[in-house]
């Protein structure tokens, strides 16, 4: 009776082996294409996401958004930022919000003044292209004729 046991077992073992051996390729070879391909997608799925609104962020340091000038929000920082020192039986969770409420805010400024140096850059790019474009338009009529004249007499010159 052992005979016929012993080989269902034997049998059992080996297809068992089989089976763990095809899926630990299987996994290897997807490991291995995840290490070539999927570098970028792992660093951002790690970096945090979501970040804090600036409503939230203005909660947070018990501002306005009349208030939220560098200097302010700085003040407030420290306040928040010492009061909630674990040290000194304060909150980490607390503090590491006012923390992220300052970067929030930081960010939210230095964004706004982005976007103010390129309105203004685009501002003095179209007027000075509308002053070219007003100076340059007499210039324009004056060489088309020109060069209507020149084709009346054999062609149109090439100017080298």
């Amino acid at each position: 009776m052992s005979g016929p046991l012993a080989r269902v077992i034997a049998q059992l073992m080996v297809t068992g082996a089989g089976i763990v051996s095809r899926a630990f390729v299987a996994a290897y070879s997807q490991a291995v294409q995840n290490a070539r391909t999927g570098t970028q997608q792992q660093v951002k799925s790690m970096t945090r996401t979501s970040k804090m609104s600036t409503a939230e962020a203005l909660q947070v340091l018990n501002l306005s958004k009349a208030e939220m000038d560098p200097t302010r929000i700085s003040q407030q920082f420290a306040r928040y930022f010492e009061s909630n020192d674990p040290n000194k039986g304060g909150s980490f969770y607390l503090q590491s919000k006012v923390f992220r409420a300052r970067e929030s805010l930081h960010e939210t400024l230095e964004l706004a003044a982005k976007r103010e140096e390129q309105e203004k850059a685009e501002a003095a790019a179209s007027a000075a292209a509308a002053k070219a474009a007003g100076g340059g338009a007499g210039a324009g009529a004056g060489a088309s004729a020109q060069e209507t004249r020149q084709e009346g007499k054999g062609g149109p010159r090439m100017k080298g």
